[in-house]
């Protein structure tokens, strides 16, 4: 089986047709994909019976190559296959001679690297190796705008929808962190005691994060050119500065007006274009990116940008600066809508 870019469900899929390669390399930046594939793995070779006497499990810190060689080395016990589940396989300090190993594999033998925060060099000859007989999977962390499709089809697959502002509040208020994500959502689930849509204020309940005074709303209010409305927000924030954490802000402020900008040079200026365009959902476009697109001149998008730069800047002490945080926003705020 040679190596080739594989996805996660290409993966899973393999798995489920009992297509089983005999070296697994799980590598990469989010450990939730590294994880659930090497949990599946497990379970798609072995039986729950069967993984007390066939399932080994090192640890890359606590063991070198050889000794994950001599293991893969081992034949079954009362089972057709055995399974090396090497965890943390960044910490180990070379894989120098597992070549020779992928040359002359037990064929019994599923042998797997979970290997996180990181990647495998390619120009090393076990990596090489590997590519001509094992998956190398690499898991990448999603973007922003890869988060709220993957929450829908999460719930999704529980028979479960969600409304746009939940999953704009669930995104901004977990971010990429899938492992935490899934965990927020699996609360959600359970929480719903037989409903099938999420909605805002479930959100709003589980998180603490209020459904109208958040940085998507505040996006909203600013897209509409709305004066009172996005005061009122930093008003709330100036109340409540728990729930307020300015460089969070200045991020969800600076990628929606960079996503404006970027709209201006949509080949297809309709709705359906644009969400293409930016990778956003139409729902996203429809209420805040076109709106604002309307609102804000290219030049001034620019400037804007620009003035949340300095603000950032500002917020970290750069020039000295001291301002509280909430009077930062309130300035970037009235410069944004005037």
């Amino acid at each position: 089986m040679a190596a080739k870019s594989i996805t996660y469900n290409d993966i899973l899929r393999d798995l489920k047709a009992q297509k089983v390669a005999p070296v697994y390399y799980l590598m990469g930046e989010e450990d939730y994909y590294i994880d659930k594939l090497s949990d599946a793995i497990v379970d798609a070779v072995l039986a729950e019976e069967e993984k007390d006497f066939n399932l080994d499990i090192v640890y890359g810190a606590e063991t070198d190559i050889n000794k994950v060689i001599e293991l893969a080395h081992a034949y079954p016990m009362m089972a057709e296959k055995r399974v090396v589940l090497v965890r943390e396989a960044q910490a180990i300090r070379s894989l120098d001679g597992l070549e020779t190993y992928l040359e002359h594999l037990t064929p019994t033998t599923v042998l797997v690297f979970c290997h996180k925060h990181g990647k495998l060099d390619a120009r090393k000859a076990a990596a090489k190796a590997m590519q001509k007989v094992g998956v190398i999977f690499e898991s990448k962390r999603l973007f922003d705008n890869q988060l709220a499709p993957f929450i829908s089809q999460y719930l999704h697959q529980h028979n479960v929808e969600i409304e746009p502002q939940a999953v704009q509040m669930l995104a901004g208020h977990v971010g990429s962190d899938l492992s935490r994500l899934i965990t927020e959502m699996d609360k959600l689930l359970l929480a719903l005691n037989g409903n099938r849509v999420v909605g805002a204020s479930l959100v709003e309940e589980l998180t603490g994060m209020s459904k109208d005074f958040n940085d998507f709303e505040l996006q909203s209010a600013l897209a509409q050119r709305n004066i009172f409305r996005a005061n009122q927000i930093v008003k709330y924030y100036q109340s409540n500065p728990r729930s307020f954490f300015i460089t969070k802000t200045l991020t969800s402020l600076f990628t929606f007006f960079s996503d404006v900008m970027l709209a201006y040079y949509a080949p297809d200026k309709s709705d359906a274009g644009i969400a293409a365009w930016l990778g956003k959902t139409e729902w996203k476009v429809r209420m805040d990116i076109g709106p604002a697109r309307r609102n804000y001149s290219g030049v001034k998008v620019m400037q804007i940008l620009g003035e949340i730069r300095k603000t950032d800047a500002k917020s970290k002490g750069v020039g000295g600066v001291r301002t509280p945080q909430e009077e930062l926003l309130q300035e970037l705020i009235f410069y944004i809508l005037h």
